[in-house]
């Protein structure tokens, strides 16, 4: 389920790999290939992850949580993520990309973090046990496959209706120009961080693009593409050893130098001082609300 070095085909055709209709669940320690969580890893499944015993933090995407019975974390391919403290464990439940094509679920609508209290926690820790000893209990049974299909579409559904945090409003027009910005920089920050291009992709201008990224986030349409690219370069730098110099190029920097130069602005630390600190964990800051984007800027690391 992790991904601790350069992807290679090997990574990809990995039998224990889920299938892209699967619904797998286990325990926290099975995300890393290492105890103690020696650094944060890569990862390569949609998760649902709901703390079970223990007291300690997760660093989601260099986000530190605190975590404790009936934290609930929502994690997506690509993010970066490491759990730290003592006999910390949670139940996992994880799936493939088809698992819910057809059902009336957004799972991207369930926030990365909440807290569960009350009658919400009994009831999320009702339906995540009951799925996991489902997943068990019918593993390899192609006709349970619907079944499991369901409980989580209805999980997720559930999650999804929790009252939310306070966040950002903006009005909808607005909201909807961010989100599809959000599309286009996702499929094409590696080749481009022009607001010219994705203001042309859309078919809008520039301003409108700017205004939109103001009204939800309180940034610029420039500064959510350029964060988007250092969160990339940050993930790498932590969770891979490859190379900076090729992390950089896969980001479109053919020069090291460039890509240094924009890194240190963007994090604060250079690309090779935010590596040597990756193994350092985060100090546990206050959780505050979040845009609805791609995920957490990178928090920089002295």
């Amino acid at each position: 389920m992790v991904t601790t070095g350069q992807p290679s085909p090997a990574t990809r055709t990995d039998p224990s790999a889920p299938r892209v209709d699967a619904i797998v669940t286990g325990a926290l320690a099975d995300l890393t290939p290492a105890p103690g969580w020696p650094r944060p890893v890569l990862l390569d499944a949609d998760l649902l992850i709901l703390v079970t015993h223990g007291h300690g933090s997760a660093e989601l995407d260099f986000r530190a949580l605190p975590c404790r019975p009936g934290t609930l974390l929502r994690a997506r391919p690509g993010q970066v993520l490491r759990c730290l403290g003592p006999q910390l464990d949670a139940t996992v439940v994880r799936w493939g990309p088809e698992t819910l094509r057809g059902l009336d679920v957004d799972p991207d609508a369930v926030p990365a973090y909440r807290q569960l209290a009350g009658e919400d926690e009994d009831a999320v820790i009702s339906e995540v046990t009951q799925l996991a000893v489902d997943a068990e209990r019918h593993a390899g049974i192609p006709a349970a496959a619907a079944l499991l299909r369901h409980q989580l579409a209805v999980l997720l559904l559930r999650l999804s209706l929790l009252p939310g945090a306070d966040e950002r409003t903006a009005p909808r027009a607005e909201m909807e120009t961010f989100r599809r910005l959000c599309r286009d920089v996702e499929r094409g920050y590696r080749h481009t961080r022009r607001v010219e291009d994705y203001a042309a992709q859309l078919g809008c201008s520039v301003r409108t693009l700017t205004r939109a990224c103001l009204a939800v986030t309180g940034r610029s349409a420039k500064q959510v593409i350029d964060e988007r690219v250092a969160l990339q370069a940050s993930r790498l730098l932590a969770a891979t050893d490859e190379p900076i110099a090729r992390i950089g190029r896969r980001l479109g920097f053919p020069e090291p130098t460039n890509f240094g130069r924009f890194f240190t602005r963007e994090v604060g630390v250079s690309p090779g001082a935010f590596r040597a600190a990756r193994e350092q964990p985060l100090p546990v800051r206050m959780v505050r609300p979040r845009p609805p984007a791609d995920s957490p800027a990178p928090v920089g690391r002295a």
